[in-house]
């Protein structure tokens, strides 16, 4: 319950307290202003001061006992037909001791248990009510008694519709406090699932952590391995000295840029090319080094104006792109291969192309387990950081394999 729902029970709660005592002194002070109209005999005076006092001394009573005896029960009925009674015997000496009847219609449903007995108590009230609208009693013709039970009448309607209306509003009320108990359990229900899934993506982080790790070790080992190997064997087949040391030289610098990439990995960090240029910068130099080294011509273009992308979005690209040169050294046979980074509104794009012997995408052999990670690999890094990729390939005529990612820039 809120703060404003308890508040509000709390300002009930007083009014069915204070109200009764409230139109019982509404009703003397009037009586009193009006005695020697409509109450001119001083018996009549003196029972409507007995009747006060002992309506003052039932509402005491009530309120002191009332929280013992909380109804609707036995007590309460009583305290409601003896506070009635005396209402009805004080508005026929004086009509406007009605007000004091009235009270009867605010605390009904405390007091009197069931829905017939109710609506009995209601009607009751409304006796001395419509007797005082009539003058008093006795009638001295039939008309008086007309008039009565006309206002008997109009008065139950009247009190019927706005009792209508009230319990309306109380099942309206019910059911928003029921939906929203509903809501809090919801609610409840809720978070224990969102800590259940909490608990699943972690797992599934770690689960795709070890993906990036293996993946980002195959492209640092492996491809620098591979490298090696590459400026070994051109070595082990020839004896010219300045062809030796040229080669040597190269395998050396491989073996430095791989361990700096494999620390760096391991450390989930950026690759190492990014951490002093851009991406653009960054691929220019990775086809450059590519080049000198396979001997193939490459060439670099960039498209759009160059952004500062968020770190794990140009990772993404570049190790993309490595490994696609790095598929096209050793199964492509290409004589030129071309690169290009474009920038747009709302992504940004790598395009690899070469015109080596191409292949068929639908035959692809299964992955053994000394191959790279390849085309799954790349395409996983892609759909990774809600990317894709594409490959265009047919044998003789090259291949072209694309990579786009949201356009998400550095914070």
């Amino acid at each position: 319950m809120t703060t404003a729902d308890n508040e509000l029970d709390r300002r009930e709660a007083a009014f069915h307290r204070w109200a009764p005592y409230f139109l019982l002194g509404l009703g003397s002070l009037l009586a009193a202003a009006t005695a020697e109209l409509l109450t001119p005999w001083t018996g009549q005076r003196v029972a409507a001061a007995v009747l006060v006092v002992a309506a003052l001394a039932i509402q005491l009573w009530w309120s002191w006992s009332g929280r013992l005896h909380r109804g609707p029960n036995a007590v309460s009925v009583t305290y409601f037909v003896v506070r009635w009674a005396i209402a009805s015997a004080l508005t026929v000496l004086n009509g406007f001791f009605s007000f004091y009847v009235v009270a009867g219609y605010f605390d009904t449903d405390e007091t009197i248990p069931g829905r017939r007995r109710k609506r009995l108590a209601l009607f009751a009230c409304t006796i001395p009510v419509a007797m005082a609208q009539t003058g008093g009693v006795p009638f001295h013709s039939g008309t008086g008694w007309l008039v009565f039970l006309g206002l008997l009448i109009a008065n139950n309607l009247l009190l019927t519709v706005m009792k209508h209306f009230a319990d309306q509003q109380e099942a309206r009320s019910e059911a928003r406090a029921t939906t929203i108990a509903e809501l809090e359990q919801a609610h409840k229900e809720n978070a224990a699932l969102q800590a259940q899934l909490l608990v699943q993506a972690r797992e599934a982080g770690i689960a795709d952590e070890r993906r990036r790790l293996a993946a980002e070790i195959h492209d640092t080992i492996a491809q620098g391995l591979t490298g090696i190997i590459a400026q070994l064997q051109v070595v082990a087949n020839t004896s010219d000295p300045a062809t030796i040391q040229d080669h040597v030289g190269r395998a050396s610098d491989l073996a430095r840029h791989s361990l700096g990439e494999a620390r760096r990995s391991v450390q989930n960090l950026a690759p190492a090319g990014l951490s002093y240029d851009g991406l653009p910068e960054a691929l220019r130099k990775t086809v450059d080094q590519w080049s000198e080294r396979t001997g193939v011509p490459a060439e670099f273009t960039l498209t759009g104006t160059a952004q500062h992308l968020h770190g794990e979005f140009a990772a993404t690209i570049l190790r993309i792109t490595q490994e696609a040169l790095a598929n096209v050294s050793k199964h492509a046979a290409a004589t030129r291969v071309g690169v290009t980074l474009s920038f747009m509104d709302s992504e940004v794009t790598v395009d690899i192309r070469d015109d080596g012997k191409g292949f068929d995408p639908l035959a692809l052999p299964a992955r053994s387990g000394t191959g790279g990670f390849g085309l799954e690999g790349m395409r996983a890094r892609a759909e990774r950081i809600a990317g894709s990729l594409t490959v265009e390939a047919e044998p003789g005529f090259g291949t072209a394999v694309s990579a786009r990612v949201p356009l998400v820039l550095h914070a």
